[in-house]
């Protein structure tokens, strides 16, 4: 299992943000929301994902910093449980909604419920 979290696995392209927002599909699971979208990549990766905190919900940045991190740490460990033996390649957007901080069991259990909704909706 690939527990890595590399560049080519990091969302960075602002056309693919900006296509990702305005054609993607959304799920949530409180205090998190996943927007994705099927694509095709260039670099052959299956996934591609950014997070986001909102700067008006966490004014400061070290809020905002620490719930990305939690984030990514959480998507990097959950990655391949969910996603070892998928063909299709999709772009991820993970939105934190919550006013309140967090901590990494609440963003681990969250991460999971919204694979588990993703990988259901995905095999319908």
């Amino acid at each position: 299992m690939n527990f890595k979290y590399s560049k080519k696995d990091k969302l960075k392209s602002k056309k693919l943000i900006e296509q990702l927002f305005t054609e993607g599909k959304s799920l949530t699971a409180y205090p998190l929301k996943l927007i994705y979208l099927k694509t095709e990549f260039e670099d052959d990766s299956i996934l591609k994902t950014g997070v986001s905190v909102s700067k008006r919900l966490h004014k400061t940045a070290v809020a905002r910093n620490r719930i990305k991190r939690l984030l990514r740490e959480a998507y990097r460990l959950n990655k391949p449980l969910y996603f070892n033996n998928s063909s299709a390649s999709y772009a991820f957007m993970i939105l934190y909604l919550s006013k309140d901080g967090t901590t990494f069991d609440k963003v681990d259990n969250s991460i999971k419920l919204l694979f588990e909704k993703f990988v259901k909706k995905v095999a319908q």
